[in-house]
C-alpha cells in the first residue's frame, strides 16, 4: 500500500536498490478495482530523483504546487525530473470499465544534478516510435535508440534506455547494451526467456536483472511476451534514502525536511 491508500507491486525498492543503480524503485499498480487505485498519490514532494510513469491502461491526473497540471493516458509517459524540489499530486483514474494498468520507475540524480531545476516531460503515446524488427518483435522506444530510431526522452544524466517490447510465441530479441551499465526486463504480460540458453522461464511480474556484457538475450516461449527493457549508466555515489527524497548524505536530507517544515523546499519555479 502506497500514497492514499493504492495497492501496487514493488518488484524492487530501497533494499535492492544498490543492486540496480542508478535505478531505486519500480512499481506496477494493475487492478480493475477502483478501491484500490482511485484514492492515489495526494501533495507530496520529491528531491534528487526522476520518476518515470508509463501507462498502458488508464490514466492518471497529476499537477504541483505551482499550478502545473496535466493528464497521461494510455501509451503516454511522464518523466518528471524532482531535481532542486516539486510538491506535487498523482490521482489515477480507470477506463470505463474501471481498469487501472502502468509503472513507476524511480531513477536517481548524481549530485552534480539533485539540485537541478525541475522539469515535466509529458509525452503522449503517437509521439513514441514503434520500431518492426525480425520475426514480428516490436518495440516502442521511449528512450534510448534501436535500429536507428531514438525515442523522444532524451538528454538524461544517466543515459537510459527504455523500451517496451512485445515478442510473437517462439520469435527472439536481441539488443545491445553499453558494457557496464545496468539493464532489467520486468515482465508485463506473457512468458519466456531472457537467458540464451533457455534454461529458466520468467513470467509476468518477475524482474530479471541481467549481469554486465554487451548483448542480451530474450525469446517468448509458447505464448507472447512483452515486457519493459530499462537499461542505465550507474552513478556510483553513497544514498541516502528517506521516503520521497533521495540524497547523498543524512545532511542533505534533514536539510530537505526542515525546508519542507519552514516552507523553503522550493528552489525553482516548474
Amino acid at each position: 500500500m502506497e500514497g492514499a491508500g493504492v495497492r501496487l507491486r514493488r518488484a524492487f525498492g530501497n533494499q535492492q536498490g544498490p543492486d540496480l543503480d542508478p535505478f531505486l524503485l519500480l512499481d506496477e499498480f494493475k487492478s480493475d478495482n477502483p478501491d484500490d487505485y482511485l484514492a492515489g498519490f495526494p501533495w507530496h514532494p520529491h528531491r534528487g530523483i526522476e520518476t518515470i510513469t508509463y501507462m498502458l491502461e488508464g490514466r492518471v491526473e497529476h499537477g504541483d504546487s505551482l499550478g502545473n497540471e496535466g493528464v497521461i493516458g494510455s501509451g503516454d509517459v511522464q518523466w518528471m525530473t524532482a531535481g532542486s524540489g516539486i510538491i506535487h499530486q498523482e490521482m489515477p483514474k480507470g477506463t470505463p470499465d474501471g481498469v487501472m494498468w502502468g509503472t513507476q520507475l524511480w531513477a536517481n540524480l548524481p549530485a552534480s544534478a539533485k539540485m537541478m531545476e525541475p522539469r515535466y516531460r509529458d509525452i503522449t503515446s503517437n509521439q513514441i516510435p514503434e520500431v518492426d524488427l525480425d520475426q514480428g518483435v516490436k518495440v516502442k522506444v521511449v528512450c534510448g535508440e534501436i535500429n536507428g530510431t531514438a525515442g523522444p526522452v532524451r538528454d538524461i544524466v544517466i543515459d537510459p534506455g527504455y523500451l517496451d517490447v512485445r515478442i510473437p510465441a517462439g520469435a527472439e530479441f536481441r539488443h545491445d547494451i553499453p558494457a557496464g551499465y545496468t539493464a532489467f526486463t520486468y515482465i508485463l504480460n506473457g512468458s519466456g526467456f531472457c537467458d540464451p540458453g533457455r534454461k529458466k522461464e520468467v513470467t509476468e511480474h518477475q524482474l530479471v536483472v541481467f549481469g554486465d556484457g554487451d548483448e542480451l538475450v530474450c525469446s517468448a516461449g509458447k505464448e507472447d511476451m512483452q515486457f519493459i527493457l530499462v537499461s542505465g549508466k550507474p552513478i556510483r555515489e553513497p544514498v541516502a534514502w528517506y521516503g520521497p527524497v533521495v540524497m547523498n548524505t543524512q545532511a542533505e536530507l534533514e536539510q530537505a525536511f526542515e525546508e519542507i517544515q519552514k516552507g523553503t523546499f522550493l528552489k525553482h519555479k516548474i
